[in-house]
């Protein structure tokens, strides 16, 4: 398997600083940093140093009425203080709609990126960044949400509104919430190595490191989410019969509708026409069975609906960005024995 190698070790730990502000969320803070607060080097040193800096001088409350208390704020922080700055993170929430129109906080961000290696945004953090000017000619993600609000707003922004992230330069970004934390991992991931990152995973009992380039979209959730009955009972039985007949004739006699209709129905209802559907609730189902069976790829494309392993593949690749060898590789390893204990460090992140 190849593997990406690890950046230099520096001499010191690495600084993070995330952005937090009125009506953040707390996992797009908490998420991220405890990730690389447990994250260590190859000889036990922490590689991370983390800080929660603050919109505004004191703590910071955020949508789960939970109230961080940052380190400091953006008006304690000096020039030198950014000097040797490594990562840059922003945000999410509620409060980044209103955060957005913060020229102080905005420009702080855009103070704050200049310094560093590198900046990434969380959920709707996407929004600061693009306020702040980083993401013009960018592409970037955020929410799916959200994504339209991104790009009507922000129109030199080239937005992705259906990836896990994006990186594009020195700048990332990545979907809503849950998707910080495998940001992070991402960025783990080029600064220490796949193993340490996969050991992570691990650690938290995080599923998978999923690709970047991995949808959003899950077959199962829009099953739920439809409010039409009939097209809920489409998006079940594809669903759960990937490999079936699944033509818009054959789902169209399921929801007892003309073709036209139900096709026009199914776009309104889950945003995606039968065919694009169909297609992700397969890839859905081929990475269940690539995760927990031994059986080979052509048999797997068979029994979840591609009919061959070529077809598969180029599926994968167009919604996952990587092949189906690489997604099974991917979970393989991150079933492996932890080979060394991590620290429990919280970092400087205190609940008030």
């Amino acid at each position: 398997m190849n593997r990406k190698p690890a950046e230099p070790v520096p001499s010191s730990p690495r600084r993070i600083m995330m952005i937090g502000y009125e009506r953040a969320n707390v996992i797009d803070i908490a998420g991220p940093l405890q990730l690389f607060a447990s994250a260590r080097e190859a000889d036990g040193r922490p590689a991370y140093e983390i800080e929660l800096v603050s919109a505004e001088p004191g703590a910071v409350l955020t949508t789960s009425g939970l109230v961080l208390q940052a380190n400091r704020s953006i008006g304690q922080v000096t020039d030198a203080d950014l000097d040797g700055l490594d990562t840059l993170l922003v945000s999410g929430g509620e409060g980044s709609r209103g955060a957005m129109h913060d020229k102080r906080l905005t420009g702080f961000i855009a103070r704050a990126a200049a310094h560093a290696r590198r900046t990434g945004s969380i959920c709707t953090g996407a929004i600061l960044l693009a306020a702040a000017g980083l993401l013009k000619g960018r592409r970037a993600t955020t929410h799916w949400a959200y994504a339209g609000t991104l790009a009507a707003r922000f129109p030199d922004t080239h937005v992705d509104a259906d990836a896990i992230y994006v990186r594009d330069g020195n700048i990332w970004s990545s979907a809503g919430v849950t998707a910080g934390m495998d940001l992070a991992l991402a960025l783990i991931e080029a600064d220490l190595g796949r193993e340490t990152a996969l050991m992570l995973a691990r650690h938290h009992v995080m599923y998978l490191m999923r690709p970047g380039g991995q949808s959003q979209f899950s077959a199962e959730l829009a099953a739920q989410s439809a409010e039409d009955s009939r097209i809920a009972r489409v998006c079940h039985h594809i669903a759960e019969n990937p490999q079936a007949e699944l033509s818009v004739p054959a789902l169209a006699r399921i929801a007892a509708m003309s073709e036209r209709s139900f096709a026009r129905h199914f776009t309104q209802e889950t945003g995606f026409t039968p065919a694009q559907f169909v297609e992700r609730a397969r890839v859905d189902a081929a990475c269940r069975a690539l995760s927990g069976e031994d059986a080979n790829f052509d048999t797997i494309a068979a029994t979840t609906g591609f009919g061959t392993g070529e077809r598969m593949r180029r599926s994968f690749l167009r919604h996952l960005g990587v092949t189906p060898q690489r997604y099974r590789e991917r979970f393989r390893t991150a079933e492996r024995p932890m080979s060394h204990p991590l620290s429990q460090t919280s970092g400087d992140i205190h609940v008030q």
